[in-house]
């Protein structure tokens, strides 16, 4: 959540950030809600101080006294109800983009940074499940649409990719994980994905549990309600992710790009807010430093604000090149999420003799998005780095 003290004391610097983010009217909804349980709250003070009288009250203060509470249970009602209200209005509230995010609101708004290799010059680019082996057929009979099965050479591939992420990460100091994949309600509230994209995620009714969409949930959950004494801390994790892909219909039907269940391996940071930037930075040099070992060609952009999620000031997306569709696709991400998660997640260090939130950082190390770059790009052929972890040299169908 956003700094309740910071933004009532500059209220006009946040709106103008958050009207990047077409946020204007959610803050105003919340000033508005926050001023009236401000209003209510010394008038409570008041009326709770008149009904502690000392000594024998006479017939007046008893009377005084029976209208004092009175108003006060009316009034204290109508402070709770602007408590909730004030707390509601507060979880609409994304976090303010960073300046340093262009101006826009969609995907094409994004400003690209740099490139990497030359796509490939193909005469004929053949799709990845035209190289590889899959089959959404039968995931389809046994799960419905957007699943599938990766089978024999391709799911070497797919295991290579993993391991040979884990190994770049770790060897950048992040520490493996393997997280839980079911989380509470808390975890997905913390973390910005309650409420704006509730409608993505799989639940679990009968346990009130959800299935995450990506390891950064139970990763930023880890330290959930705790003062961190030592920074950074930085994480890796890998796991199976669920996504309903609600809104994405006819979006990507073709092929394995955009599916309800795939795998990634995911970096996860806490660090103290003056690092924050430069952890930023950082994990994007590592997600290119995986791209550049896979050989994979890829473009940097800054996602323009207006496209970011709740949680995020700043993220950089790297887009891989995909033959069959003659263009760059999101591959991997890294967001600067600055204090929102740890406010709403509870997690602080410890500066001195202040206690304060921590700055938390995600980005994506590989997902299976890889592999089909990999097998678009090079039509079977298998970077030389993965052989090692199990790979075929080429993919056979």
């Amino acid at each position: 959540m956003i700094d309740a003290r910071a933004a009532r004391a500059d209220p006009d610097e946040f709106r103008r950030k958050l009207a990047r983010k077409g946020a204007a009217d959610a803050f105003d909804a919340w000033l508005a809600a926050d001023e009236r349980w401000r209003a209510l709250v010394p008038q409570v003070d008041d009326l709770r101080a008149r009904t502690k009288l000392k000594g024998k009250p006479t017939p007046e203060q008893l009377a005084e006294l029976r209208s004092a509470k009175d108003a006060l249970q009316r009034l204290e009602g109508e402070l709770a109800a602007a408590e909730t209200a004030r707390d509601e209005a507060l979880t609409q509230v994304p976090n303010p983009p960073d300046d340093t995010s262009p101006d826009g609101e969609t995907d094409e708004d994004a400003v690209e940074i740099r490139r990497w290799g030359e796509p490939p010059q193909l005469e004929h680019a053949r799709e990845h499940t035209e190289v590889g082996r899959f089959d959404m057929d039968r995931a389809a009979r046994v799960s419905g649409a957007r699943f599938g099965y990766l089978i024999g050479d391709t799911a070497l591939l797919a295991l290579a990719v993993y391991r040979f992420a884990i190994d770049v990460v770790s060897d950048a100091g992040y520490l493996p994980v393997l997280p839980p994949v079911l989380v509470r309600e808390d975890a997905m509230y913390g973390t910005g994905f309650f409420p704006t994209e509730k409608s993505n995620i799989y639940a679990i009714e009968s346990d009130e549990l959800y299935l995450t969409g990506t390891s950064e949930v139970a990763l930023a959950g880890l330290h959930m309600g705790e003062i961190l004494d030592e920074l950074p801390l930085r994480y890796a994790g890998f796991s199976t992710n669920f996504r309903r892909e609600a809104g994405a219909a006819g979006k990507d039907t073709r092929g394995m790009f955009r599916v309800h269940q795939f795998n990634k391996v995911e970096m996860f940071v806490f660090c103290e807010p003056a690092a924050s930037t430069d952890e930023h930075e950082r994990l994007l040099a590592v997600e290119e430093r995986i791209l550049q070992g896979l050989g994979i060609p890829y473009r940097v952009v800054n996602v323009a604000a207006g496209d970011l999620g709740a949680s995020a000031a700043k993220k950089y997306d790297c887009e891989g090149w995909f033959p069959s569709q003659q263009r760059y696709r999101e591959l991997t991400s890294t967001s600067n999420t600055t204090d929102f998660q740890a406010r709403r997640l509870g997690v602080r260090w410890r500066n001195g003799k202040n206690v304060e939130p921590v700055h938390t950082l995600n980005g994506t190390a590989v997902t299976d998005r890889a592999v089909l770059a990999i097998l678009e790009n090079f039509q079977g052929d298998v970077p030389d780095v993965l052989l090692q972890y199990g790979a075929p040299p080429r993919i056979q169908r």
